[in-house]
């Protein structure tokens, strides 16, 4: 099913939104986190049973995928506060997060997101009663699709395939994208 949903090899990864996915080709144990509306970070806090963190990876400005910019509309080539991280069950990654922040979202109370660190970004977008979210996109990444590596980076056994959502976020009418994708560990809670 993976090949259905992925784009071809160094290309980007195919996003579709839920309600029009074969939802029969996804594995049963990641269809209830893909499709939750609700805040990832408290899921996670709820199902892990040791020490939650969250782990900075890397925050930088850099030009978003061409897919990231079309869905923040913006201008392909803008450079954006990218940050990355892994939501961390004990010392085992379950989810790793790319967040992808215009420069127009970045002013006013939004400022700090610019030093984010290992605070929960989840946490303080769920908190913020401006805060709308978009359709909830899904893609399945192989290791043909450059994010497979970004989300395995610190995996010993590489999976097959790795499942992942997108949203976009807007605070106050300002947009982010939101990624998570969901690592084999999280499954055997």
């Amino acid at each position: 099913m993976a090949s259905v949903i992925t784009a071809s090899p160094r290309a980007e990864p195919l996003w579709r939104p839920a309600h029009r996915l074969n939802r029969s080709g996804i594995p049963d144990r990641f269809l209830p986190w893909l499709l939750d509306p609700a805040s990832l970070t408290e899921r996670v806090v709820a199902h892990c049973r040791q020490s939650f963190r969250v782990q900075l990876i890397d925050q930088r400005l850099a030009r978003p995928m061409r897919s990231e910019a079309m869905a923040l509309g913006i201008r392909f080539g803008t450079r954006t506060v990218i940050r990355r991280v892994q939501l961390m069950c004990g010392d085992t990654p379950w989810v790793a997060a790319r967040t992808v922040i215009p420069p127009c979202t970045l002013t006013g109370k939004f400022r700090r997101f610019r030093h984010l660190g290992s605070r929960s970004l989840g946490a303080m977008l769920f908190a913020d009663p401006t805060m709308e979210r978009g359709e909830v996109e899904i893609t399945c990444l192989t290791p043909a699709d450059p994010l497979f590596h970004q989300a395995a980076h610190d995996l010993r056994d590489k999976p097959g395939e790795i499942w992942g959502r997108r949203s976009l976020f807007r605070l106050g009418g300002k947009p982010l994208l939101v990624c998570e994708f969901f690592l084999p560990a999280i499954a055997d809670f």
